[in-house]
């Protein structure tokens, strides 16, 4: 769905046609619910996460600029409960290791090679690749769900996380590398 598009719905939502939010919602039911399951891997929390995304949205929509994507606003809305709720689970760590490099590739050559590597069958790879995810900070599997498995650009992410296109840049890349360090101990 198209910027101007997302815009049109937003203004008649706010003029009264709630039943035309639901156009979003089904636009935006499933990448909304994939971040929340690869952010928390339990499908009730991403469940409830997406759902709460959604009415959040819904009550603060007056809020919404429609001189922006509303696909940004809601994965920010999204990515902010999903840390609320990392929190209060318990679950955040704090703190960055040292900057470590990789080389230039692709994620999607970078888990292939790296899934490659492992024994078994996809689904045995894409389960221990779950248990590996899981096992990074939060700020740095955000990045790396953001960036491969929902197919954001890194200037699309650097707009929902309001950090610095570099800086996304570089916590993916370091993502990356400690995710194929997990990865090898396995």
């Amino acid at each position: 769905m198209d910027q101007k598009t997302e815009a049109e719905i937003v203004v008649r939502v706010l003029k009264g046609d709630r039943q035309a939010y639901a156009l979003l919602v089904e636009e935006y039911k499933n990448p909304i619910y994939n971040l929340a399951y690869r952010m928390t891997l339990n499908p009730a929390d991403a469940e409830d996460l997406a759902q709460e995304t959604f009415l959040r949205s819904f009550r603060e929509l007056s809020r919404f600029d429609t001189n922006r994507s509303f696909y940004t606003w809601l994965y920010t809305i999204s990515l902010n409960l999903i840390r609320n709720h990392l929190k209060k689970a318990g679950r955040r760590k704090t703190g960055f290791q040292n900057m470590e490099t990789l080389p230039d590739i692709s994620a999607k050559e970078f888990l292939l090679r790296e899934a490659d590597d492992q024994e078994g069958s996809s689904r045995e790879k894409e389960k221990q690749l779950e248990i590996c995810l899981k096992k990074l900070l939060p700020e740095l599997r955000e990045l790396l769900v953001l960036r491969f498995y929902q197919g954001l650009s890194f200037e699309m992410i650097a707009d929902v996380t309001g950090i610095s296109q570099s800086a996304v840049k570089m916590r993916v890349y370091r993502g990356l590398e400690k995710l194929r360090k997990i990865l090898q101990k396995m």
